[in-house]
């Protein structure tokens, strides 16, 4: 991969002494693009603590965040197809690369990611290079950090459709089960293939057999691995932090009250044969009629009990950082290190109490949380425990 090649696998250089951080914490040293964006080349050093980005509308800021987000599995906070990564004015579909030293737990990783440049784009393709080995997909990711981002077009999170609360709520699960991001791409596939095939009026009923199968068994340990991480969040959730309410949340879906009523054995069957009964109309409609792409994930605030969808703006992102801080805290008390925070102009949607309350509270957790905003102003709390840089046309230099 051309630009993996030269930025992503230098070897890692000491960290300065600003960099001191407990040990388990997991914070991102170095940062090199190749072409992403608005970025032609960037190559940017930073210390454990949280990192403040700050300038205009258009200059780059949430290209940083959104290149920090592939070191994740998935499509980016954006969820941006593959050729729309690369550099502006460079040409369609420019191959681009993202790599990232990242300290963890369990010592220093390499990771490097891009657009594959040997496939065009009828199929596009993501390579991942950890530690300079070749991983099978982006989904290994999850084995090594967490990333979770807040953005502002997640301020609707509760208002539109069900498929931003999943992926929300998976990419939470990432953090605690590494196989989670594998079996979401497994069952995905089997889904597409299916459909496939029943678009086709395929008779092929031992493919279909196996497809189904395939769908059984990864879509109920998808819909388990998700309802052991929302029972687990309960307890952070219901204490509540300051200013940031308390939240009750709950699943809602086939497959999750399949699994109330019995084993997860019990559950495939039931699934597989659901899947095998509603061919016919799966063939019409596209896509299969229930399973874990069907769930949606319930939040309410805990002591009105009014769901978040009928709340106010103002309490609609509390609650969604609410969600956001829980999970934090519970990362870091089940593996020792708080996920990476992306906060992207974060700050702007919050009245000062609110403000002032999350930057405590991600000093307490020792998150590098990666904030940004056009008013420098709204950071001014922060003080000396945070590493500043003003991003212009694509300039990125320390205040």
């Amino acid at each position: 991969m051309r630009d993996l090649a030269r930025h992503s696998f230098e070897a890692s250089a000491p960290a300065p002494a600003s960099a001191a951080a407990p040990a388990g914490r997991l914070w991102v040293r170095r940062l090199v693009l190749g072409d992403f964006r608005s970025y032609g080349a960037l190559r940017l050093e930073v210390d454990a603590r949280p990192v403040v980005l700050t300038g205009p509308n258009g200059a780059g800021k949430t290209n940083l965040l959104e290149a920090l987000s592939f070191i994740a599995p998935g499509r980016g906070l954006r969820r941006a197809r593959l050729d729309e990564v690369g550099r502006r004015g460079a040409g369609a579909g420019t191959p681009w690369a993202v790599a990232a030293t990242v300290v963890t737990a369990a010592g220093v990783l390499e990771i490097g990611t891009g657009r594959d440049p040997e496939v065009g784009p009828a199929s596009l393709r993501r390579l991942v290079r950890i530690d300079g080995k070749a991983a099978r997909s982006h989904a290994e990711l999850a084995r090594h950090l967490a990333v979770l981002w807040v953005t502002p077009e997640m301020d609707r999170l509760f208002q539109e459709g069900s498929g931003a609360r999943r992926r929300f709520l998976d990419r939470m699960v990432y953090g605690h089960d590494a196989e989670h991001a594998a079996r979401v791409a497994a069952y995905d596939h089997a889904l597409r293939e299916r459909a496939r095939l029943l678009r086709e009026g395929s008779r092929d009923t031992i493919w279909l057999h196996a497809l189904e199968d395939a769908m059984a068994e990864t879509g109920v340990a998808i819909a388990a691995a998700r309802r052991r991480l929302v029972r687990r969040l309960r307890g952070s959730l219901e204490l509540g932090r300051g200013p940031f309410p308390a939240a009750s949340i709950s699943l809602k879906g086939t497959l999750e009250g399949w699994l109330d009523e019995g084993p997860a054995l019990a559950a495939e069957e039931r699934f597989r044969a659901l899947l095998a009964a509603s061919r016919a109309e799966d063939a019409v409609a596209g896509g299969a009629k229930d399973g874990p792409q069907r769930s949606d994930l319930a939040v309410s605030h805990l002591a009105s009990g009014m769901p978040a969808a009928l709340s106010s703006t103002g309490e609609q992102k509390a609650l969604l950082l609410s969600l956001v801080l829980a999970h934090a805290r519970l990362e870091t008390l089940e593996r020792g290190s708080a996920p990476l925070l992306l906060l992207d102009e974060v700050a702007a949607h919050l009245d000062r109490v609110r403000r002032t309350a999350l930057y405590e509270e991600l000093a307490a957790l020792g998150s590098q949380a990666w904030l940004s905003g056009t008013d420098e102003a709204m950071f001014e709390s922060l003080g000396a425990g945070t590493q500043h840089f003003r991003v212009v046309d694509g300039n990125v230099v320390p205040r």
